[in-house]
This record gives C-alpha cells, sequence and structure tokens, in this order.
C-alpha cells in the first residue's frame, strides 16, 4: 500500500473555498502535520516535503497543504483587504475542523510561518509544534519592498520557456544551489496555462495591495508578542543563507528568548528555502521527532 493523495475544496469564511491536499498514509502515525505556503505561493511547494514526511522515512504522517484564499486554486477573495494574516489565520482553523484536526505541527514558509504564529493567539495548543521557514518576529522592509516589485511586474511570460528564464532572473543569484531543474518546477508552481494558451499567474494580481503602504521611510512593526506566544510549543527556524527577509541578527535575537530554538542554515538558497534537499528533510523529520518525544514526557511528567 502506498500513500494516498487527495484534494478537496474546504469551505471556509466569507463563502470561500480552499484547495487543500491531504497525503494520507496507509498507517499514520505521529504527529499530523499542516504546512503553510508563502505570501503570493501555493499548496504545491510542500510537495517534496509533504512526500517525505508521509513516508515511512519521514514518519507516516499525515500531511495536509493548504492554498490560502486567492492563491493557487483557492477562490480569490472579492474584498482584497481580507487577504490578512488574521483572516488567513481563521481560515486554517475552518480546515482544521472540517478535517478533525484538534492539533498539527505548524510548517509555515515566509507567509505561512506569520500565520502560524497567529493561531498561537488565535487557539493556544494547535501548534503543537512550530516551524518557521525564513520569516520571523522582525521582517525586513527591503526584502518585502523586492517581492513587491516582481508581484506588480505586469507583463507575464507566454511560454514556458519564458517563464524558467524569468524565474533565473528572479531568483537565481540568492539560489545558488538550485539548478535548472528546481527553476523550472519553480515556474511551474509560479504559473499556469489559460485557455487563449499564454500564462497567467497561480495568485490574485489584488495581493499586491496589502504591500501598497509599504513606506522607506518608516520601519515595519515587529511580532515579537506573537512570537513569544510559541513559548508553549517546540520551534525550530530555518533560513536561507542569502535571505533578504529574516536577517541574522533577528535570528539571533529569537535565539535569545528561546535558547531551545533549533535553527538550519540552508546553504545556496535566500528567501526562502525549497525544503526539499535531503539535509532539510532529514533535520524537519528529527525536529519532529523530537517533538513528539519532548510532549510524551511532559504529559507522564
Amino acid at each position: 500500500m502506498t500513500t494516498e493523495v487527495v484534494d478537496r475544496r474546504i469551505a471556509t469564511t466569507h463563502g470561500l473555498r480552499l484547495h487543500v491536499r491531504a497525503w494520507s498514509p496507509p498507517e499514520p502515525r505521529g504527529l499530523s502535520v499542516v504546512c503553510l505556503p508563502g505570501l503570493a505561493r501555493g499548496l504545491e511547494d510542500f510537495t517534496e516535503l509533504a512526500d517525505h514526511l508521509a513516508s515511512p522515512a519521514g514518519g507516516d504522517r499525515y500531511v495536509v497543504a493548504i492554498s490560502a484564499r486567492g492563491r493557487g486554486l483557492s477562490d480569490r477573495d472579492p474584498k482584497p483587504a481580507r487577504y490578512d494574516v488574521r483572516v488567513e489565520a481563521g481560515d486554517v482553523l475552518a480546515v482544521a475542523d472540517a478535517l478533525g484536526l484538534a492539533h498539527a505541527a505548524l510548517i509555515g514558509t515566509s507567509r505561512g510561518g506569520l500565520q502560524a504564529m497567529a493561531l498561537g493567539a488565535l487557539r493556544p495548543g494547535f501548534g503543537r509544534a512550530v516551524v518557521l521557514n525564513d520569516v520571523g518576529p522582525v521582517i525586513e522592509l527591503q526584502g518585502l519592498l523586492r517581492i513587491r516589485g516582481y508581484l506588480a511586474a505586469t507583463t507575464a511570460p507566454t511560454t514556458w520557456d519564458e517563464a524558467e528564464t524569468a524565474v533565473v532572473d528572479l531568483f537565481g543569484a540568492r539560489f545558488p544551489a538550485l539548478g535548472p531543474d528546481e527553476f523550472r518546477r519553480m515556474a511551474r508552481r509560479t504559473w499556469r496555462e489559460t485557455a487563449e494558451g499564454g500564462l497567467a499567474p497561480l495568485t490574485d494580481p489584488a495581493l499586491t495591495q496589502s504591500l501598497d503602504s509599504l513606506d522607506l521611510e518608516k520601519p515595519l512593526p515587529t511580532l515579537w508578542p506573537l512570537f513569544d506566544g510559541l513559548a508553549g510549543a517546540p520551534l525550530m527556524a530555518i533560513r536561507g543563507e542569502t535571505s533578504d527577509i529574516l536577517s541574522r541578527e533577528t535570528l539571533l535575537a529569537m535565539q535569545a528568548r528561546r535558547p531551545d530554538l533549533v535553527v538550519l542554515d540552508v546553504p545556496g538558497q535566500g528567501h526562502a528555502p525549497q525544503l526539499g534537499d535531503p539535509a532539510t528533510l532529514a533535520a524537519i523529520t528529527a525536529f519532529l521527532g523530537s517533538s513528539e518525544k519532548s510532549h510524551e514526557r511532559s504529559l507522564a511528567g
């Protein structure tokens, strides 16, 4: 028997349905995992990680990945103001309730990591363990401005060759560890084919409105209270070597507040690490296993 992979559309608030993919091993064991993608990314970004975690080598875990509203095949919100981390975190809880998940390990990339921190406030204890992929309570403004710039680009590639070239142009310098296959995969997870034969982004263009108010003259608000709210859960932070969203200074400050923080530096990758290389898969698997043992010891004590 092999892992069953099922796609569903699950209703959340405001009448929207989200695209959800679940990996179900023949005999699930251990802590279930919920994967939350970045700002303009879809659930497909977690394919390699989910395949691994649902396998015997990864712990035979039940894994769920969610494309947030306006991303991938999830419904787009007619009111762009609701592309908000708090609203999106509420959507995660609606999906969890629909699937009967009382708690889970949360793996959040960038915006998904912010959702994971918000969940600690919305439903304490839901996140039994948390992995923050290239994000923390202090977000670097220059990195957000870079993301805003490429999201606001009005000219979409017209062919897959152009799309792959665009991805290399955008990310190649920050991801020297990736090769043509990885960039090709990234392109396929960024655009979709249209009925007219061209390509269109897999995300709602209105998402950029949430970044329109960025001001070079003002520092971004920090999220230390949300970070501190994760105190009851084992915590892992992943940082890409060339990240311009999570600085080394912020990572050191996170370690100072959480001496038990598990840190993984990913060489040759930027914002955000792709979570598919053997070292990262092994580190996340080990962290989840350690988190389960820690919980068992706390119950026994």
